[in-house]
This record gives C-alpha cells, structure tokens and sequence, in this order.
C-alpha cells in the first residue's frame, strides 16, 4: 500500500467521525420531538392502557381519555397528567424517579453528548424495558442477521454474476428472453408475498411440508452430530434465504448484464479482439474488471440492507428473532439504548463497508488515482 492510498484511508477514516456525529444528533433530536418515550410507557402499563410494543396504535384512543381526564381533575396531579398521559392517581415524585431512572432529568445536550461518549468506548448501557445489557442483547439476535445477510449476499452475487454475464455474451437470444421474464416477475414481487407463498406450498400450508416453520435451527439441534447441525441450519435458512434473496437476485442480475454490455461496445474491445485475443480472454482478461467496478459500488448498501432493512418482515414471517425486529420492538417500545446502539453500530458497518468497497476498486483496476480521488 503506497503513501498516497494510506492517505486517502485516513481521509475517509477521519471523515466517518462527522458523518456519525450527523446521523447521531439527527437521530437524537427526531427522538425528542417524537411522541411517547419510556417514562410515559411505563406510566401506560401502570395505568392499564399498553399492552406490548404494538399497543401504541390501537391504545391512542385510551391515552387521549387520560390526557382529558387529567385536564378535567382539580387534583395536584395536572401539570404531570397533561404531560404524561394517562398517569392521572400516580405520585409524582414517583415519575420524577422514572425521568431520573430514564436520564430525562439531565438536558437534552448533556444526553447526547454523554451517549457520545459511552458510544465511543463501545458502552451501549442497559435496555430500558430488559434486565440486560444491549451488546448482550445484540450478540443474542446477532446470529440471525448474520445468517441472513451473508447467505442471501453471497448466493445472490454467485449466482447472480454468471448469470448476468451469460446474458450479456447472448444479448438477445431465447436464453436471454425467457431469464429476462423470470427476472422480472421476481422483481415484481415483494419477498414478504413470496414468503407467504413459499410456506404455503412447501412448510405445510396447504401442499407440502418439507420446511421448518420457524426458527434457526431445531429444538434438539445441540444433540445432532456435527454434519447433521450443518444440515439442519441450512433446512431452516432456504425459505428465508429465499424470500429474501429474490429482488436481490433480479436486481443484480440485470445491473451485471448492462454493465457487461455497456463495456462491450467500447473501443479497447474493439482492440483486443484485433489483436488476436479469443473471445474469454476478452471477456475475463479486458472487459470483467472494468464491468465489476459498478456492480461492487452496489455492494456496501446490498451487504447493511441484508442485514437490516430487508430482513425484518421475514425475520417476523419465519420467526426469526434477530437484529430486524429487535430494532423495530426497540422503536415502537422506545427503548433508546437499543434504537440508537443499533443506529450506531450499522452506520458504522456502513461506513467501513464502503470503504472496504472502494479500496477493493484497486484490486480489479489499479488504474484508479487515490490523489485525484474526491473523499
């Protein structure tokens, strides 16, 4: 590695530091001017209004009866009750305890730039409705997301690749038709709908049951020998791998082909085949390297939504407990730490994904200035 590229290394190391303090403090203040938060959860379940991470929407109606009924009471309890609805009979040293408890007794600056801190040093604290740690919580669901997101990445891009590749060589031909048509309709429908359809027919919905339902792995898997256990893992991931894998598979497969046909037609193409040079050499020897630049530009953001965006209705589908729907529970239940230990760690990943992808342009065309290069 030359001085130049560790320059730029450390340029783009050093700008990740603003970009997270950005997504952090746009994060934080939305959150403060977000309806609800935790003391006024607990205050709820206290009152016999919220019942699970889902109840805020159909529970809106009894808390706004609990903000009328504190407007209405002559007790001492007013000022509380029309800001936390529905704590009307409820001490209000008691909820002075439950901001404190929470950190809301602190302003909101000193919340976030000590949350900053802690983050800085890999200290997420405590979920606020878990008697857990959240990087406990995190290394809990880690295993789903990671299954998830480097299975459905990787058998997206090994079969995805060849066979973008074939259908740029047969541009045209019934071969490039007919994968053209499956490409398509399985880009038209949504992994959730394919799920739904793939549990029908093969988990014991109506046809066959050849799939596990739900899961990671079975109940007894501790027991099975090691080659069983591997069988087993995979039993339960092909469904939810491909559900998950098909928009990916689509979307990759054309963005391979047009970027392999637009490549052809340049005039280095031209040349090499002038020269001599068999149609692979031109293919894998010319015209691979230039073509891939564009398809691992896409990498970084296939890689994190793997692991994230796209996977949390099929985690909820298959049951599947990961990092998806632990984020969407956090958000709905308002369990900060974990919404912004979350926020934090895939903004993180994100980055230095991108960055690896970037560095990996080198490896398939050295061609590319770093000093040139705008960070």
């Amino acid at each position: 590695m030359g001085p130049t590229m560790a320059a730029y290394i450390i340029r783009r190391i050093l700008l990740m530091i603003p970009t997270i303090f950005g997504i952090m403090l746009v994060s934080f203040v939305v959150v403060q001017f977000a309806p609800g938060g935790p003391v006024e959860r607990v205050i709820a379940q206290l009152s016999g209004i919220d019942t699970g991470a889902t109840s805020r929407i159909s529970g809106s109606a009894g808390g706004d009866f609990g903000a009328r009924g504190a407007l209405q009471g002559g007790s001492q309890l007013n000022a509380v009750n029309a800001k936390y609805r529905g704590a009307e009979g409820l001490d209000p040293e008691f909820i002075k305890s439950l901001e404190k408890q929470f950190g809301f007794d602190k302003p909101a600056y000193q919340r976030f730039f000590l949350m900053l801190w802690n983050y800085l040093r890999f200290d997420f604290g405590k979920s606020y409705f878990r008697d857990v740690s959240v990087l406990e919580l995190i290394k809990e669901k880690l295993p789903v997301s990671i299954s998830l997101g480097v299975w459905m990445t990787l058998i997206s891009y090994l079969i995805s690749i060849p066979l973008g590749i074939r259908k740029a060589v047969r541009d045209g031909s019934q071969f490039d038709m007919w994968t053209s048509g499956v490409i398509i309709v399985g880009y038209a429908i949504p992994g959730f709908l394919f799920a739904i359809l793939l549990i029908i027919l093969f988990a014991g919905g109506s046809f066959l049951d050849i799939f596990p339902l739900r899961g990671l792995t079975s109940d007894d898997w501790a027991q099975f020998p090691w080659w069983h256990k591997i069988l087993d893992y995979f039993w339960h991931l092909t469904l939810p791998i491909v559900s998950m894998g098909l928009a990916a598979f689509a979307t990759m497969t054309l963005l391979t082909k047009n970027s392999f046909l637009e490549e052809m037609r340049k005039q280095y193409v031209l040349t090499a085949r002038a020269k001599g040079c068999s149609e692979r050499q031109v293919l894998y020897g010319h015209i691979f390297r230039n073509a891939m630049l564009l398809v691992i530009a896409g990498f970084p953001g296939a890689f994190v939504g793997a692991f994230f965006a796209g996977s949390l209705l099929i985690e909820t589908i298959f049951s599947l407990d990961g990092l998806g729907l632990l984020s969407f529970e956090s958000v709905l239940n308002r369990d900060y730490p974990v919404v912004f230990a979350n926020l934090y760690i895939f903004a993180l990943i994100g980055l230095v994904v991108n960055l690896i992808s970037d560095l990996t342009y080198t490896w398939i065309d050295p061609r590319i200035d770093f000093e040139t290069r705008e960070v």
